[in-house]
């Protein structure tokens, strides 16, 4: 190929299909619209250490293409506690009931030093130098009289660019794409809903795992809430964490207010483990629903059942040079890490083929 394959989104499916595809001597451009890398992968610093306000955990036992990724990176992982009761929580009236879960009751899950961003810096450090353009929103793609494709895009000034390539990889969320004009025109695709977009996750940081030494293993369910599910978020260099996920719908977190919303969910958190869960030294927040970038107006309902996630194929002028990845398009394991490593291989496989 003369022109780069252009690469839509810079979270691990966009990056890790450049990483391949630029292993195999094929150039790559990855835009992004972030003034980051990652996508929904991100991990913010508290306390000394580092936390996840999106993917936390892989599970090695049956995700095996992160898995082989990880080792491939030499990356150091570290298992996720779940030693210890339950707490589960009918109303804000009665105390929490606890419940000894029996041995190997939960499957084993593993998390990365340093938090997942961990992995999007080592996929990118794969990649060629200048291969990744930040602060670039898409705003058409088209193909050209030659059988080329020319990428429009708008930077963070307001100033028009446009790139040149031999193909497209879309690496975002499938219902962003209708923010793209096309010419020919893209076929509809399927409406396939953005895992995670229409949920807000906060994280407590404390000085120590306090809840451990009452035998609690930092899970809870709730039909109470805000908070519907906790688990333990403890870094690994030691510095203690909850996090939780909500009940209430993007609109309800929306109305409230993020301010609101964490102080219910400390006020939640010290019911279940007590004053010292009120007192944390940093709250992290991260509201997906309001983050342009991953949701749509669609994305604010809540999901009823697990999305039937699956692969895009692209029909009419637009086959073979554009191609559709990311964690929605993955025909198992969609909506997880995992499914964002299958697609990568998918996509890069097909391209590979074609060259």
């Amino acid at each position: 190929m003369n022109k780069p394959v252009i690469i839509v989104g810079a979270g691990l499916s966009g990056l890790y299909t450049a990483s391949l595809l630029s292993e195999n001597g094929i150039e790559c451009k990855v835009i992004e619209s972030r003034n980051r890398i990652g996508g929904r992968v991100i991990t913010e610093e508290a306390a000394g250490a580092n936390f996840d306000l999106g993917p936390t955990w892989f599970w090695p036992e049956h995700e095996h293409a992160i898995t082989a990724v990880i080792k491939k990176l030499g990356l150091k992982t570290f298992t996720q506690h779940t030693n210890g009761d339950l707490l589960f929580e009918q109303s804000t009236e009665s105390p929490a009931q606890r419940h000894t879960l029996p041995a190997h009751a939960a499957e084993r899950s593993e998390r990365l030093e340093g938090g997942m961003q961990s992995m999007i810096e080592a996929v990118a450090d794969t990649l060629p130098a200048n291969t990744i353009e930040l602060n670039k929103t898409i705003t058409a793609i088209n193909m050209n009289h030659e059988d080329e494709v020319s990428v429009h895009a708008v930077n963070s000034e307001g100033e028009e660019l446009v790139y040149g390539g031999s193909a497209v990889v879309l690496a975002l969320p499938p219902r962003l794409t209708k923010r793209i004009s096309f010419s020919p025109e893209l076929p509809a695709l399927a409406d396939l809903p953005t895992w995670m977009a229409g949920q807000a996750k906060i994280v407590a940081v404390y000085d120590q795992p306090f809840w451990r030494e009452q035998n609690l293993s930092g899970q809870a369910l709730s039909w109470a809430g805000p908070l519907q599910e906790v688990h333990d978020a403890t870094a690994a260099t030691g510095q203690g964490a909850l996090f939780g996920f909500f009940n209430l719908s993007a609109a309800q977190r929306f109305q409230l207010g993020a301010d609101k919303v964490k102080k219910m969910a400390l006020a939640q958190l010290t019911r279940l483990y007590g004053d010292k869960a009120g007192m944390p030294s940093s709250v992290l927040y991260k509201d997906w629903a309001t983050d342009d970038d991953t949701a749509t107006e669609e994305d604010a309902l809540p999901l009823i059942d697990f999305p039937q996630y699956r692969p895009l194929d692209i029909t009419g002028p637009w086959h073979g040079k554009l191609l559709i990845a990311g964690t929605e398009t993955a025909s198992g394991s969609g909506g997880h890490l995992e499914g964002a490593i299958r697609s990568a291989e998918r996509t890069a496989s097909v391209i590979l083929e074609r060259n």
